[in-house]
């Protein structure tokens, strides 16, 4: 490999986070010189791969989770008008890269497939069309759909309205602007953009074993080839740690302060994958139920249309398991190397005061295939086993930090860390990642690299990539956006 000495920017990891924060960083000022590194012989092999993610545009229109109820019987939307936004600003980006022939063809990893929520019981149903009055009140959802008719949802989703009694209670709502994101390939798209239109290479097989402060400039990061044994020192004025479940055993090794009190949980998943076409045939849609009483919100079953290399699949999940590794190709010593002094007790209060995600995982740990299927079947009433294989899916680290309450807490979502001066900043944490991709590195942006958007260059630059970027967004904006996406993505 032909490292230089030194680089603007050094991106750890060859995924999602990466391929935005070097391509944004591109976009506002091409001069700079910057360097991914990747553990394995490709990019996109770990959170970012297919069948390592839920594929859901997460834009909170399907996901229950995001639509807490409070203790005053309300609705709060608050997350998911959020989440929403952050998904808007992810698309723009895509479109941008469309409109300027970066992207050829956004259909490679862009489709529509409309997002449904499905519930049973009567608490249940009153819970969603509370949801759905709340939702429709505001403009960003304003398109939402809800019915408690059988007849209706049966047009929606037959596959799970086969023999269905009469006097079953359920209720479902609908978002028709639902996408459908195979976030291996855009990942892998962006990189090329990256490298053959910017001049930034992707070294794969290069492991980052260390990131040491340096005198003469910010950082040196050492780097193995995995292939060969050889090692390097690179320096570097901002390093970004990005490699999914392997960011927080790097990011213990740097000399900062910022990372005290982090530790992490360590959530392997599965999926049952159908293998019969006809089945796959009757099902256009995501469908996404609610997480049973005292369960995590990653344990929210789902039966999922996904376009993967250019094939139709129907997934369904996902199962949680307990694996100690932090990344699906890491190794069984992860989680207890990163135990340290000052996460010991963080760590044993997020475990103490998170008994039920426990209970959880020992009972997904000891389901079987049969056991499986009989959760598959609350959503498809005559589910064969023999139409259906369990395929691995990728390994998540959920944060967990020091709290001043209850010694640690157990944190779902995404977590930006970074030291003072912003020179190396790093990302923890799992879903909705991927989905908000963009706008969570244009926050690193603004930690590693604010002079880039306090030019007027740079915020007009920016403006034109993200219209949405520092600006409230009405109801004009977002639906004049949303028109306009729609018809670059050809969704």
């Amino acid at each position: 490999m032909n490292f230089e000495k030194e680089y603007d920017l050094i991106c750890v990891g060859g995924g999602i986070m990466s391929a935005n924060l070097a391509l944004l960083a591109k976009l506002l000022e091409p001069s700079l010189k910057i360097l991914i590194l990747e553990r394995l012989d490709k990019v996109a092999q770990e959170s970012s791969a297919a069948w390592n993610n839920a594929g859901t545009g997460h834009s909170a229109l399907c996901e229950l989770n995001y639509c807490p109820k409070q203790e005053d019987g309300t609705i709060s939307i608050e997350k998911a008008i959020s989440i929403c936004q952050q998904f808007e600003i992810s698309k723009q980006l895509w479109s941008f890269l469309t409109e300027k022939e970066l992207i050829k063809n956004p259909n490679n990893f862009v489709m529509p497939v409309k997002h449904h929520s499905w519930v049973t019981g009567e608490e249940n149903s009153e819970y969603l069309e509370e949801r759905f009055k709340t939702m429709k009140e505001h403009f960003m959802f304003s398109a939402i759909d809800f019915t408690r008719d059988k007849k209706k949802m049966a047009e929606w989703f037959p596959l799970i309205m086969e023999n269905r009694e009469e006097d079953e209670v359920m209720a479902a709502s609908r978002m028709d602007r639902g996408t459908e994101v195979n976030y291996g390939t855009l990942t892998k798209q962006l990189f090329t953009i990256l490298e053959e239109e910017f001049d930034t290479p992707v070294y794969c097989n290069e492991e980052v074993l260390d990131v040491d402060p340096d005198h003469e400039i910010d950082w040196t990061v050492e780097v193995k080839n995995t292939k060969t044994g050889k090692k390097h020192n690179i320096d570097a004025k901002h390093v970004f740690i990005g490699a999914g479940g392997g960011s927080l055993l790097l990011l213990q090794k740097v000399e900062m302060e910022e990372k005290e009190g982090y530790g992490g949980f360590p959530v392997s998943g599965e999926w049952l994958v159908c293998n019969n076409e006809e089945i796959i045939k009757q099902h256009n849609a995501k469908v996404y139920s609610k997480a049973g009483i005292g369960d995590p919100p990653m344990s929210t079953p789902h039966l999922d249309t996904r376009y993967i290399d250019g094939k139709k699949s129907l997934l369904f999940g996902p199962f949680a398991g307990f694996s100690p590794k932090f990344l699906k190709e890491g190794t069984n010593l992860d989680l207890f190397k990163s135990i340290k002094l000052d996460n010991i007790s963080p760590m044993l209060g997020a475990f103490w005061h998170n008994l039920p995600l426990t209970k959880y995982l020992v009972h997904q740990v000891l389901m079987n295939k049969d056991d499986r299927m009989e959760a598959l079947r609350k959503f498809i009433k005559n589910a064969k086993s023999e139409d259906w294989d369990v395929v691995k899916a990728g390994q998540r680290v959920q944060i967990i930090k020091k709290d001043h309450y209850e010694g640690g807490v157990l944190r779902f979502g995404t977590e930006v860390i970074s030291s003072k001066n912003g020179t190396v900043t790093c990302l923890l944490g799992a879903s909705p990642g991927a989905s908000t991709a963009t706008a969570i590195m244009l926050e690193v942006l603004e930690k590693a690299f604010p002079e880039l958007l306090q030019t007027a260059e740079g915020k007009e630059k920016l403006k034109e990539i993200i219209p949405f970027y520092n600006q409230e967004v009405t109801e004009e904006l977002f639906t004049t956006e949303l028109k306009r996406v729609k018809e670059i993505l050809n969704l």
